[in-house]
This record gives structure tokens, C-alpha cells and sequence, in this order.
């Protein structure tokens, strides 16, 4: 699942820490954001007094603490200037949210830069824009040697890959037209751990959202569209301005979805459980991943619906996503899981997981794309 927050990883988990903890139904105050007149919001939310036309080095007019710029973003087959990828401000997507797009890793290994498992992700891609009816002029294995290709162009060794596709400038009524063009672009950037350093260790603390998943046949939660994650959004402001990491979603029947941009697991006298797909979750990579990691370590892992007490009697709950990998939750609604840390399933299937993507084990299921190396070249 990747969905993803615009702000520094790190600055996620330590603002909810700072937050003053508060007793059940009390809200935390809302942070201010500045509104300085003249001030020109970047990324992040991070704001720049840099005007349009200031002589700005390549790259820093469009930074932010979560951003560090690279050189080339890849558009519509061809190699941009970061800067240079630019949308109008009236584009179909900005007023309909019609965007699909994915979260990738590429992981530094001891022969060199390889992506994770970048087909089930063009793949994926492909699926959430045939969804919503957005054609992508691109196949499965061109989307993949592009990823490599903007790794390689910009000389990164581990980062995170934005592919994007977007309704263009064009016809401006909420039906899109062949005046609408479909626009394609693929970014890449170092990106450290989604809810802080110490997460993977200490575990996050985490709260049920008042905010429900969408409902089935309302919006299509199986596509990674860009106009779903303003659910995610509430989610995880709400989270946030409570003193927590991250939000758990419920879907519309009462049972245990998904938190704002990652799939849940929940342990229980050793058995791994995880809401079905019926449950409104997004198909995460990873979610596939922990299930296969976790039948190949022999342990029993089934997909079921989960009601929301089911995650205050945990052993043991862990996020996953591209973004957040595998990350243990240590508190639910302040109710502490398991001992308040990282438990040894999700410890185990943590190792297994990294030593897999970071090369230092060998790489049984397959997963790996080295950049050096063109998808559907011979090994």
C-alpha cells in the first residue's frame, strides 16, 4: 500500500511524541501552519520565500526536509530536470483527483542498486488506472526498465520510485475527454523509515479512526488512485493531532481495514491474521510479500475478517507497506500490545524480509530487478 505522507519520516513519529499525551477524549491542539503572505509552499508543507524567477539552484526551489531533489524525473518516455516536471494548475487531476500511482523501493545490495519487486508494481499500476479507465501507453516492461533507468540516471543506491499517472490539462468538466492527456512520470529520491528511526524496533502507538474505509462500490479500493487517499488523509490527521503514529480504519461494516497507507497484520497464539480484500484494503506488495515470507517460515497466516476488540487481545500488530516495510505497533488506542514492543513473529519475519531485499540472503522468491541489468534481458 503504499500511501504517502509529504513530511519527513522521522518528523511523523517524534511530533506525535511531543504532542502531550491526553486522556480518552481529549483532543490535542492542532498544530498552526504558517500562512505568511508571499510565502510559497513547497513540499512538505515547508515554506520558502523564494519567488518564481529568483535564480534557485536546480532542484532547491522544490525542496523539503522529506525531499531531497535528484537531477531527472522520467516524463512520457523521456528524461526531465526535476524542476521541469510541472503540471497547470487547472490539469484534470487537480480538481478530481484523477491520478494513479505506486510506491517502489530499491534497496543497496552487495551487487548493486536492485528494485523490489517491480513488476507486481507496474503491474498494479496498469490494474488501478484500467479501473478507472485511464489507458497507460506503456507495458509492464517498459514501466519497469524506466524505474531502472531513473535509478540509474540519477546514480542512487537505495531510494523510493514514484511512478505517477495523471489526467493532463485539457477538458475541465468531472467527465475526462481525449482532451484530457494522459501524462506519465517517474521520480525517485532517498527516503529513510515512514514513522521514524526507532519504529522498526520500539513499534508505533496507533489509534482506531472515527474516519470509515470507503464502502464497497463506492470508490474502487483495489486502485491506488490519488483521489482515495483523501480518506487517507483524515485518517492520519486525525491520528495525528491525538499524539498518535498512525490511524487503523475500520470499513464500512465495523470489522478491521487497513491504516491510512498500510495493510495490518495481527498475531495471535502464533497464527498471522489479515483482513481479506472484501474488507476495502489496497492489494499491497508487501502484504503479499509477509504472507509468502510467512508460509515459506512455516508460520500459519489466513486472511479473515477482524473486529475491532480482536486488536486490544493481540500477541502481536505489525503495519506493512512499501514506505513503512514491516513495522510493529506497540499500543492500540493506548491499550498496550503484547509486552509494548516489537514481538519475535514479526521480529523474525522483520530479519527475513531485509536480509532478502538487502541481498544478504539469496533471493528465493525472485523479487529483486537489478538496475544494471534491462528487464527481459538474460541473466
Amino acid at each position: 500500500m503504499g500511501s504517502v505522507s509529504a513530511r519527513t519520516p522521522s518528523k511523523s513519529n517524534s511530533s506525535a511524541s511531543q504532542l502531550k499525551r491526553k486522556s480518552p477524549g481529549e483532543f490535542a491542539s492542532i498544530p498552526d501552519f504558517p500562512t505568511t503572505r508571499g510565502a510559497r509552499p513547497v513540499f512538505g508543507g515547508v515554506f520558502s520565500g523564494v519567488s518564481r524567477g529568483d535564480n534557485v539552484p536546480s532542484g532547491s526551489g522544490y525542496n523539503s526536509v522529506m525531499i531531497n531533489p535528484t537531477e531527472k524525473i522520467w516524463h512520457n518516455g523521456k528524461l526531465i530536470h526535476w524542476n521541469d516536471a510541472k503540471i497547470h494548475v487547472l490539469a484534470h487531476v487537480t480538481s478530481y483527483g484523477s491520478s494513479v500511482f505506486e510506491g517502489v523501493r530499491c534497496y543497496a545490495t552487495a551487487s548493486g542498486p536492485a528494485i523490489f519487486r517491480a513488476r507486481e508494481h507496474a503491474r498494479r499500476l496498469r490494474d488501478s488506472a484500467r479501473i478507472y479507465r485511464i489507458q497507460i501507453p506503456y507495458s509492464i516492461d517498459e514501466i519497469c526498465n524506466a524505474m531502472a533507468e531513473v535509478v540509474r540516471v540519477n546514480k542512487m543506491d537505495a531510494c523510493y520510485i514514484r511512478p505517477l499517472v495523471l489526467r493532463g490539462y485539457g477538458n475541465l468538466g468531472v467527465m475526462p475527454t481525449k482532451d484530457n492527456p494522459i501524462e506519465t512520470y517517474i521520480a525517485c529520491w532517498t527516503w529513510g523509515k515512514y514513522l521514524g528511526g526507532e519504529s522498526l524496533e520500539k513499534g508505533v502507538d496507533a489509534c482506531v479512526s472515527s474516519w470509515t474505509r470507503m464502502a464497497p462500490n463506492t470508490l474502487p479500493a483495489l486502485s491506488k488512485a490519488g483521489g482515495n487517499y483523501m480518506n487517507s488523509q483524515l485518517i492520519r490527521m486525525e491520528a495525528e493531532v491525538n499524539g498518535y503514529s498512525e490511524g487503523i480504519a475500520l470499513d464500512a461494516s465495523g470489522y478491521v481495514s487497513e491504516g491510512s497507507g498500510e495493510n495490518l497484520f495481527l498475531i495471535r497464539d502464533g497464527k498471522l491474521i489479515t483482513p481479506p480484500l472484501g474488507a476495502s484494503v489496497l492489494p499491497g506488495i508487501t502484504r503479499d510479500t509477509v504472507i509468502q515470507i510467512a508460509r515459506s517460515l512455516d508460520i500459519p497466516v489466513s486472511e479473515a475478517l477482524i473486529p475491532r476488540e480482536a486488536l486490544y487481545i493481540a500477541d502481536e500488530i505489525f503495519f506493512c507497506g512499501t514506505a513503512v516495510e514491516i513495522t510493529p505497533v506497540r499500543s492500540v488506542d493506548r491499550i498496550e500490545i503484547g509486552k509494548g514492543k516489537r514481538g519475535p513473529i514479526t521480529e523474525r519475519l522483520q530479519r527475513e524480509f531485509f536480509d532478502i531485499v538487502e541481498g544478504k540472503k539469496a533471493d528465493r522468491f525472485g523479487w529483486l530487478s537489478p538496475v544494471a541489468q534491462p528487464v527481459g534481458a538474460a541473466k
